[in-house]
């Protein structure tokens, strides 16, 4: 099988500082795992932000960990021993593979510990993990004029942002137009807008961008599902939606922000660079039918 020279178990109630001790060391790839453990800590009911998570400890101290969470990602942090621990959770868990989430060495080899082949992914990639320090953002000029504004959307705007969503997991991600990728992304909406963790564009009374955090601590964020409707896009309403959530994050007392995005995806770097976003390392993402 595996050789593995630590302990191996499944992490339970007492052990969260451990975690997050750990997991602070590599903190701008493991916003997901430490965000989530804010939330739902070690409960596993099936619900979200819940999961199984499996380390890897040297004495007292965990040195590695992978979880496979409520909604069938597995997202890894396992610099060593990433194979056993990857194998080990979605044993525990149970729970169908819906895709694999960390740094991106690490997601190669768990998807290969798996048996998972490239092939039938839909999203297979190692995109470019950046990161920012918000004392240093950049704000677009329309945005610090006020021609343009960037807020919460309103009860109205939800059916038309769960479009957005469905739009954007579809092309971005590869998922196939479905009644179940609707429910999931209105779903996702709803927990969205409670958290207050989405934000829209506003240009002449109209929404015409979107963004979100995926994964919120008091001192970081992530950016995640950052879309502009296709007829609108070449206008500059990503890099302002995206300065605009920031903003607001910086406004609650958040300093750092992370995202990742395709090597290959031009007009998203140059958003990101122009706000101040510089590449610190690489991070997988690989998506199942």
């Amino acid at each position: 099988m595996f050789h593995v020279k630590h302990q191996i178990r499944r992490l339970a109630a007492g052990d969260e500082t451990a975690l997050d001790v750990f997991l602070s060391q590599h903190a701008d790839s493991s916003m997901h795992l430490r965000a989530n453990l804010r939330r739902a800590g070690f409960y596993d009911r099936n619900e979200p932000y819940q999961g199984v998570y499996i380390a890897a400890l040297a004495g007292d101290a965990i040195v590695g960990v992978v979880a496979h969470f409520w909604n069938g990602m597995v997202v890894v942090q396992a610099p060593r021993d990433v194979e056993a621990l990857t194998v080990e959770a979605a044993a525990t868990s149970g729970r169908k593979i819906v895709g694999l989430l960390g740094p991106g060495d690490q997601v190669t080899r768990a998807q290969s510990a798996l048996g998972l082949v490239r092939g039938e992914a839909t999203e297979d990639s190692t995109d470019d993990l950046f990161a920012l320090d918000l004392a240093t953002l950049q704000i677009p000029a329309a945005l610090a004029e006020g021609r343009i504004v960037v807020r919460h959307p309103v009860a109205t705007e939800l059916a038309l942002v769960t479009e957005w969503s469905v739009a954007f997991n579809c092309e971005a991600l590869g998922f196939g137009e479905s009644a179940e990728l609707r429910r999931n992304c209105a779903e996702l909406i709803g927990r969205l807008q409670v958290e207050r963790a989405h934000f829209v564009l506003q240009e002449a009374g109209t929404a015409v961008a979107y963004a979100a955090f995926n994964a919120m601590l008091p001192d970081m964020v992530q950016l995640g599902g950052v879309w502009t409707p296709p007829p609108l896009r070449g206008r500059g309403y990503a890099r302002n939606v995206v300065a605009g959530a920031l903003l607001a994050a910086r406004a609650t007392g958040v300093k750092r922000a992370t995202l990742f995005t395709e090597n290959d995806n031009y007009a998203a770097q140059s958003a990101y660079r122009s706000l101040g976003f510089s590449k610190i390392g690489v991070y997988g993402i690989v998506i199942f039918p």
